[in-house]
């Protein structure tokens, strides 16, 4: 069980949105409507995906490198990459407790707004992390 994998995604451009598939990973596809919106998908199908082949003990191919796919005129090839911690943690997450220091005044206004200290946290980080996620999966697009 590897940390990481990187696998190159076809993105299929069509009137009506993009379609994703993984040339590597049977049964593994999405669509979306923007570019920004179809990287995200392909990190959750790819990341989803390669857990349940986990899972189920099913062995998991080494990536195609992206130069050897062939695309239609109306395709691009985007290399995805999944950081499985994170997707594990998500899919079933364990917990382990904090402590941290705030200001005061923060402090008062969100006991004041009954705001979940807990909950701020842990959405903040997912968001920042798959945000960073997102920019390195961006960068590594082939055939732009």
């Amino acid at each position: 069980m590897r940390d990481r994998y990187i696998f190159p995604a076809v993105f299929n451009y069509a009137d009506d949105g993009i379609s994703i598939s993984f040339p590597d990973i049977e049964g593994c596809f999405s669509c979306a409507d923007t570019d920004e919106e179809a990287i995200q998908m392909a990190e959750e199908a790819l990341g989803l995906h390669l857990y349940n082949m986990e899972q189920d003990g099913d062995p998991i191919p080494e990536p195609t490198s992206g130069n050897s796919i062939k695309t239609a005129p109306d395709e691009r090839i985007f290399l995805v990459d999944v950081w499985m911690p994170q997707v594990r943690q998500e899919v079933k997450p364990i917990y382990v407790k904090k402590t941290l220091t705030i200001p005061a005044d923060l402090n008062e206004a969100a006991i004041t707004a009954n705001i979940n200290f807990s909950k701020v946290l842990t959405s903040s980080l997912r968001f920042i992390l798959k945000k960073s996620q997102s920019t390195r999966a961006s960068q590594g697009a082939i055939n732009r």
